[in-house]
């Protein structure tokens, strides 16, 4: 009898035939139920009878409610199955993308002015780095500043930091502020803090040695990443042969802190995509990679701007193997609101086909739009493009 009562109440109708089931051992429950008191008894007395015609009433009204339950939680209609796959799968989609805000983006708002004497910026970064931010805004900020774009993820630039670099108190309250925006902090840009590829062993050393701060601030932050510079002296095979030693050392601090270095084509034989997948593929560890960035495929600048530029579209292929993020370089903008320099559509189906998920920062350098147009121009084109993939 309970047998039957078990599968009643449990019970999910599917169809016709289910209902019936349910139904069949319903009358069985009903049928055990009348019997089990006085199951060796014959006849009944007259009284006794009317009594369990009252109980098989009640309980066939209850057995009613329960099939109507039953069925209710029963299968949706494949219209409701399907509208529900389509949901997850355009969820899915979007997963496969998510947008970060490089600070570089927002560098004349800090800096106040653009910057025309690079030699004199690294100068006055390694002697006064707070007196080039005669900017507005406060790099403090950033975290909220990002948000504000709808944007949740950062990419910050040690050049606006310079100066913190010791400052854990800094460090503790910019982290409150990413809290309290929602935001994270993906990785650290590093400049300026020597060639990792340096032909002098001592001087290799030295700056690997001194992105260690960069790297335990990362890791203080949460950030997956520090974005460094394979920077050196020689043929393109002795700077490889360097960067190698240097990526390597680094790496395997960062890997003690949970952190990746990744090399950004950044000039120089770094825009070149077959040397530097090269060196990644020599020094074959996890946790260093790269930074395609859409430009900076530029090898060698004259008078006239760049003299020697590497196939951008060719060179990002080469480096998405090895890519743990993705820079979304920008400069103008056209009528219908495309890149003018940069297929962004082209670019992003190579980067999907190398089977990289996940974030694509944003890094306005124009000069026609301020820096808060541009920013929006290039997300709604990610946007964009991200639907059409």
């Amino acid at each position: 009898m309970f047998n039957s009562l078990h599968l009643i109440l449990n019970f999910e109708v599917a169809n016709p035939h289910d209902f019936l089931h349910v139904y069949y051992h319903s009358i069985l429950y009903l049928y055990d139920l009348i019997l089990y008191r006085n199951q060796n008894l014959l006849i009944l007395n007259q009284t006794e009878m009317k009594n369990r015609f009252q109980l098989s009433k009640t309980i066939m009204m209850v057995l009613a409610i329960v099939l109507f339950i039953s069925c209710d939680k029963g299968p949706k209609s494949s219209e409701q199955d399907q509208a529900k796959d389509n949901s997850v799968m355009s969820t899915e989609k979007e997963a496969d993308f998510k947008i970060s805000l490089a600070q570089w983006s927002l560098h004349n708002s800090y800096f106040g002015e653009p910057i025309t004497d690079w030699g004199e910026f690294a100068r006055m970064i390694k002697e006064s780095p707070d007196s080039i931010l005669k900017g507005d805004i406060d790099p403090m900020n950033f975290p909220e500043l990002a948000a504000s774009y709808d944007i949740y993820s950062i990419e910050l630039v040690n050049t606006f930091y310079f100066s913190k670099v010791d400052d854990m108190e800094y460090w503790t309250a910019f982290k409150k502020k990413c809290d309290d925006a929602g935001v994270s902090v993906g990785l650290i840009m590093c400049d300026l803090v020597g060639n990792l590829g340096d032909s002098d062993p001592d001087e290799r050393m030295k700056a690997v040695e001194g992105h260690y701060k960069w790297v335990d601030i990362a890791s203080f932050l949460g950030a997956r990443s520090i974005r460094v510079n394979a920077g050196g002296q020689g043929t393109a095979e002795e700077l490889a042969e360097n960067a190698v030693d240097g990526l390597s050392k680094l790496g395997a601090y960062g890997a003690s802190k949970g952190v990746n270095i990744i090399v950004e084509n950044h000039g120089g034989y770094s825009s070149d995509g077959a040397w530097l997948s090269g060196v990644m593929k020599k020094v074959n560890m996890e946790n260093v990679g790269t930074l395609p960035d859409f430009g900076n495929f530029c090898m060698k600048y004259g008078a006239d701007g760049c003299e020697e530029e590497y196939d951008k579209y060719k060179g990002i292929a080469e480096l998405m193997p090895y890519a743990k993020g993705v820079s979304a370089k920008s400069h103008q903008f056209d009528e219908n609101g495309n890149e003018t320099k940069s297929d962004y559509l082209k670019i992003m189906k190579i980067v999907k086909d190398s089977g990289f998920r996940g974030y694509v920062g944003i890094e306005f350098e124009g000069g026609e739009l301020s820096e808060d147009e541009g920013i929006k121009a290039t997300k709604a084109l990610l946007e964009r493009v991200f639907d059409e993939i």
